[in-house]
């Protein structure tokens, strides 16, 4: 990660683009093994590296992360898609990859969770295959975060509630948004040029093709979340990024908001 952005956008604004974004995240789908034998040691121990590595792939061509409430998938698939018409930025939607663990979860539960008459499943086989699973899912996307030049958390009354966004402190339901935001702080930086050297290397291995779903439900928990550290950006910055891009085309499109954003005081 180089540098992080709370993005205030109306989402309706890129309806038009949502077919372009996501012919682009059908590309990065992935087709994976249905069994689970082919993740196991010669115990017959699930390796957890394995089921990262096939269930959870990081898009490798992605320059900017979009973190978000699940309920406004469509218009990140727009945003994603103006994003990539206008400014040649792939970007990594992480509620593409939520429907993984869910048929992981499917997987291992039929497997390993069934009571003895098969008629349920246990409540405590249950409980740990799905903090398991969660697990590796967090983990697939704190190393793709990490793998992202910019992370763009788009600020929504979906992710964020507007009712308790007051005296500077703010909730969401949503445990992975309080966990993508955290993951801002304690990234490692890197500098631009690094990212760019290995988008370099990885565009030459690039394959996939897998569907999705949906994992979030409804939350009964309210997490803490803190955006100060994260550089503001809008609707009226979106555009104005876009006009510098068409003006100058050869200049990388990204460094092009962050001098927008942050002027001479760049990171590295």
């Amino acid at each position: 990660m180089f540098a992080g952005f709370d993005l205030t956008v109306d989402l309706e604004n890129f309806e038009a683009y949502v077919n372009h974004g996501r012919s682009i995240q059908n590309a990065h789908k992935k087709s994976f093994e249905s069994k689970l034998d082919s993740f196991k040691d010669a115990d017959g121990v699930l390796e957890a590296d394995k089921i990262i590595e096939e269930w959870f792939p990081p898009v490798e061509d992605a320059q900017v992360f979009l973190s978000h409430s699940h309920k406004d998938e469509e218009g990140i698939i727009g945003l994603s898609g103006w994003l990539n018409a206008k400014l040649g930025l792939n970007c990594f939607i992480d509620s593409c990859i939520w429907g993984y663990s869910n048929k992981l979860l499917r997987l291992i539960d039929n497997a390993h969770c069934y009571n003895d008459d098969k008629s349920f499943y246990n409540y405590s086989d249950r409980n740990r295959s799905t903090s398991h699973v969660h697990m590796m899912l967090s983990t697939a996307l704190s190393k793709t975060m990490d793998t992202c030049e910019s992370i763009f958390f788009v600020n929504t009354p979906n992710s964020i509630q507007v009712d308790k966004y007051i005296k500077g402190k703010s909730n969401t339901d949503s445990p992975w948004i309080f966990s993508e935001i955290a993951m801002t702080k304690l990234l490692r930086r890197r500098t631009r040029e690094s990212h760019r050297r290995t988008m370099a290397i990885a565009l030459d291995s690039i394959t996939g093709n897998q569907s999705f779903e949906s994992i979030e439900e409804r939350s009964y928990i309210n997490f803490p979340v803190d955006i100060s550290h994260l550089k503001s950006i809008s609707d009226m910055d979106l555009r104005k990024w876009a006009k510098l891009q068409s003006e100058t085309p050869k200049k990388y499109s990204l460094d092009h908001l962050y001098e927008q954003k942050f002027g001479g005081n760049l990171l590295g």
